[in-house]
């Protein structure tokens, strides 16, 4: 079964506004399952989060971020988790006028060798990693419910289980 993430556990584990992420679903951003007036995060829609969130952080305008995002699905042809997942390192590489996907470090040097002004670099393996690494943290902490706290006994918890240089400008 899928991993499903609620808003409250996506900005816990992106550091995303709860305004922030409902702006963005209003919009068509990032657009997560609804199940009544709750909405349910997949893991590729967390990934694109983590990463819109890196690419804010990192000064991009959110037209630019949305170019951006636009840009990866479609050069990808996938969604980012199972991009990332094929064991492949994918640099995300841009001079503010022009954005670089790469998946090879030899090609990633060459473009930041050739440069003539300065390349903002976002490695999206690293971003989904990092993520993973946080939900595997916190599934790792057992949730303390108000009967645990009384002493009462607990039931078990399930836990969670070649270079291409693509442009756009």
């Amino acid at each position: 079964m899928e991993s499903r993430f609620t808003s409250r556990e996506v900005i816990a584990l992106t550091g995303i506004t709860a305004r922030q992420l409902q702006w963005w679903d209003e919009r068509g951003i990032v657009v997560p399952a609804r199940e009544g007036h709750k909405r349910f995060y997949s893991m590729d829609d967390l990934a694109e989060v983590a990463v819109l969130c890196e690419l804010r952080q990192r000064g991009f305008s959110l037209q630019r971020v949305r170019k951006t995002m636009r840009f990866l699905q479609r050069e990808l042809g996938k969604r980012l988790v199972e991009t990332v997942s094929d064991g492949a390192e994918y640099h995300l590489l841009t001079d503010g006028r022009h954005i670089y996907l790469e998946d090879s470090a030899h090609a990633v040097i060459n473009i930041l060798k050739n440069s003539r002004q300065p390349i903002l670099s976002v490695c999206l393996t690293d971003t989904v990693h990092r993520l993973r690494t946080r939900i595997g943290k916190k599934h790792a902490q057992p949730a303390v419910s108000p009967k645990q706290r009384s002493g009462a006994p607990s039931k078990p918890e399930l836990g969670l289980v070649g270079s291409r240089r693509r442009t756009a400008s």
